[in-house]
């Protein structure tokens, strides 16, 4: 799910990642709402309060969410970087260094939460909207933009017009097209959703606090070493049957 793109891609693999990623931001979002009572996987609502603060000509307070934006942009700028330098590497997957830097992320504010107490809360917010940067590009470009799991605004915006073009079916002839796109959309606003229950629950249930997010960091982590060593095994299938014809032809 992580080694196919363009055209490649089929449904399914769009699927299987949508499931990962937006379980693990629903996670990262709750998380962060329940510790900081800040929004950790988008920046609209931040944005807008920046906006509030400059024109109020209070611009030292809108600094932090100016920060925030920052953190979310910059996330997404490295881990488009890390991409395209990369892209040329036949023998890496692209998309294992962004993932990887996004679960070490979760995984080390979890782990440092249990040993400091953390003083710095905003510092920790931008550590989120970091990593939410990361995710949201690299999921938009193995996916060619098919695949956002960080907000829900745009999705339910294009399911709403997904569902209304059922109702014409002369204009939108293509329904097995659009019908995929219906399924993708619930498959990731009811996984993000699940990841908030999930979330909240470790967190407030179990008592877990921000240790929350090392688990969502782990998903990442056996996800992405899982798919790597399926598509190693396909490798070495394929290669297995291709020299048992040739031995037979010879």
């Amino acid at each position: 799910m992580f080694r196919h793109q363009g055209k490649s891609r089929t449904l399914k693999h769009n699927l299987q990642i949508a499931t990962v990623l937006s379980f693990v931001a629903g996670m990262v979002n709750v998380t962060g709402y329940l510790s900081f009572k800040q929004l950790t996987t988008n920046v609209t609502g931040h944005f807008a309060l920046f906006i509030n603060d400059v024109a109020g000509f209070e611009f030292w307070k809108g600094t932090i969410y100016f920060l925030y934006i920052f953190s979310f942009l910059l996330g997404s700028f490295l881990s488009s970087y890390l991409i395209e330098a990369y892209r040329s590497n036949k023998q890496l997957n692209i998309f294992f260094l962004p993932t990887i830097i996004e679960s070490l992320t979760l995984i080390s504010i979890g782990l440092f939460s249990n040993f400091y107490e953390i003083e710095s809360l905003d510092l920790v917010v931008c550590l989120l909207l970091f990593a939410m940067g990361l995710q949201n590009s690299f999921v938009t470009k193995i996916s060619n933009a098919i695949v956002r799991t960080t907000h829900l605004t745009g999705l339910f915006t294009d399911l709403g017009i997904d569902i209304s073009q059922l109702f014409f079916p002369k204009l939108h002839p293509n329904r097995k097209k659009l019908k995929a796109n219906i399924k993708l959309r619930i498959y990731i606003i009811s996984f993000f959703f699940a990841g908030g229950l999930v979330g909240g629950f470790f967190y407030s249930r179990l008592n877990l606090r921000l240790n929350t997010l090392i688990f969502g960091g782990l998903i990442l982590l056996v996800s992405l070493f899982y798919d790597d060593l399926r598509y190693q095994l396909i490798k070495t299938k394929r290669r297995y049957y291709r020299k048992k014809r040739l031995n037979i032809a010879s």
